[in-house]
């Protein structure tokens, strides 16, 4: 106990978890910033150079590479899992192996930081901590421990400096994908960019192990109606920005399939349970565990116990009706449904008039593929990065939520076919939203809707009541102007301004003919080798121009055979 009484141990507030705000200010505070910056950089390119990078990468040697760069990389590493239209599906398959597991912080150093959070000696919180972890990651560490009041808890501790080094490589990698966007016109800089301003999001809500705390309050209390999915209790008085305190969980893992069976369960029935409940949780809560890896899966007394919501999904009620509609369009083979979907996923209203018809072409090949397959055979993370891919050829930008689900979905998937093969992931949640589509449960889900429908409907019309008034207003001044584009009828239009054009010359050339001709009867003089010089040139003028009629219409006709030719191509 004399190692963790914490007496002769400091209260430090500044600088335990970085640089604090007021010290930023002035020029020193900016000088240690930018040399604390240009080290990083530095040791960025020297485990880059160990790498071989510049010979090129293979998916083992990127992962590699991203768990050596340390815990901002991993997060990277597993966002860009998910981003099959950045890389190539091995590089995905591979990166989606990542895991944030790290060397174990001191002892010594776990007591000192939990001494200075709560700014009291520990004896008084807690009567005992394992000096060895239960486990350690490359943002926290958990001890288990016991109250002073008799209750087992675990105790994650956030690393000292964390916060400080994920954002300043966060700031560098914005600052790279800045300058790289100045040399590289191209969409895979714009979704880099995205994958960077995602970790910025990921980063704020996880080091915030208040809001981790919070998130498993309200994840206990949709638990509570359940008998055999449930999660830590938290202790909200002993949580702060850097510690959270929570009950402890005493089961077998998820990833000890062996064992769970030697116990007397049925691997199947805890698939599919666990699967069902994560449709719930999508479908119809739309608050759902985000991170389902094995290590976080604990069967304890016949429950499914889910530990770790440092990362938690939200979906708004638009995203979660678009999720039912996705699924019930692909197994309908129902394209135009299964777009309509895609754009309410996106928060998109409807597709550009001319990149429509694209669209739905290429989401018929989706639903060709993966509709006429049985639910068992149908591989979800496939299927998922087709869409993805999908949506970026045609500028529909998804959210970071959908993305969520999508990475969620994937992981799940990857569980199953490793610990629980029996149970199939897209049969169970096809199942459950077939199941809850009652007649009560129709009726409120179309409520639901009418009601979603219904206020955009109404902030549109207000919102056209207010442009009619504007140009109401205009027109009586005589300040109304009207730009009228005619979208996709530039080519038609183009080709019947050239046809006008060939017209009026061949008139032109006739009325030549027909002059030169009267002309020349006439004998108007002067006159060369018997012909009057202006009938001659009304002759050559007249050849002239169909010489370059008939060269323009060939000229013409070609070039509109080599664009059909290279667009069918």
């Amino acid at each position: 106990m004399d190692a963790m009484n914490g007496h002769d141990a400091p209260v430090q507030t500044i600088g335990l978890f970085g640089v604090g705000t007021g010290e930023r200010q002035g020029a020193a505070g900016r000088i240690r910033h930018r040399r604390g910056r240009a080290r990083r950089l530095a040791e960025m390119i020297r485990i880059a150079n160990r790498f071989d990078i510049i010979y090129g990468l293979t998916p083992v040697t990127m992962r590699r590479l991203f768990e050596a760069l340390g815990p901002t990389f991993v997060k990277v590493g597993q966002i860009l899992s998910m981003r099959s239209e950045i890389l190539p599906e091995a590089f995905c398959r591979e990166l989606s192996k990542l895991r944030a597991d790290a060397d174990p912080i001191p002892y010594s150093v776990v007591t000192s930081t939990l001494a200075a959070e709560y700014g009291r000696p520990l004896d008084r919180i807690f009567s005992s901590i394992d000096p060895v972890p239960l486990g350690s990651a490359s943002l926290a560490q958990v001890h288990r421990a016991r109250l002073v009041s008799g209750e087992d808890v675990a105790v994650k501790v956030q690393r000292p400096g964390i916060q400080e080094t994920m954002a300043q490589d966060i700031d560098i990698l914005r600052s790279m994908v800045k300058w790289a966007s100045r040399f590289v016109r191209s969409t895979q800089v714009i979704d880099i960019r995205g994958v960077v301003e995602e970790l910025w999001e990921t980063f704020q809500s996880e080091v915030d192990f208040q809001q981790e705390a919070a998130n498993l309050a309200e994840f206990k209390d949709f638990c509570d109606s359940y008998a055999y999915i449930d999660c830590p209790k938290p202790y909200p008085e002993l949580c702060t920005r850097h510690v959270v305190v929570m009950e402890y969980i005493d089961g077998i893992s998820l990833s000890r399939p062996a064992q769970l069976v030697a116990q007397g369960y049925d691997l199947k029935e805890i698939g599919t349970k666990l699967v069902d409940n994560y449709a719930t949780q999508i479908m119809d809560r739309g608050f759902f565990h985000a991170d389902p890896h094995p290590g976080n899966i604990i069967i304890r007394d016949g429950s499914i116990v889910l530990i770790d919501l440092g990362m938690v999904g939200r979906l708004d009620e638009v995203t979660k009706s678009a999720l039912k509609d996705m699924i019930f369009a692909v197994g309908r083979e129902d394209s135009p449904a299964l777009a309509q979907g895609l754009l309410r996923f996106a928060g998109t209203g409807e597709a550009r008039a001319e990149d429509y018809p694209y669209l739905l072409a290429d989401l018929d090949a989706v639903v060709q593929r993966f509709g006429k397959l049985d639910l068992a055979d149908l591989d979800i993370a496939e299927y998922v990065n087709a869409v993805m891919r999908l949506a970026a050829r045609h500028g529909i930008k998804v959210p970071g939520s959908v993305t969520m689900v999508a990475r969620c979905l994937v992981t799940l998937e990857g569980l199953l076919d490793e610990f629980l093969p029996e149970a199939n992931i897209v049969q169970i949640i096809t199942d459950h939203v077939a199941y809850s589509q009652s007649t009560g449960s129709i009726l409120k889900e179309e409520a639901r809707k009418l009601g979603i429908q219904g206020d955009l409907a109404l902030h549109g019309l207000l919102g056209a009541l207010a442009e009619s008034q504007t140009a109401t207003k205009m027109l009586t001044r005589g300040q109304l102007r009207a730009n009228v584009q005619l979208v996709g009828s530039e080519e038609p239009l183009q080709q019947l301004s050239d046809m006008v054009n060939r017209l009026t010359m061949a008139l032109i050339v006739v009325g030549l003919y027909v002059g030169s001709s009267i002309v020349y009867f006439a004998r108007v003089k002067p006159v060369v080798f018997g012909i009057p010089v202006v009938s001659m040139l009304g002759y050559v003028v007249a050849f002239i121009l169909s010489v370059w009629i008939v060269l323009d219409i060939l000229i013409k006709h070609r070039a509109l055979k080599r664009r059909r030719r290279n667009g069918e191509a």
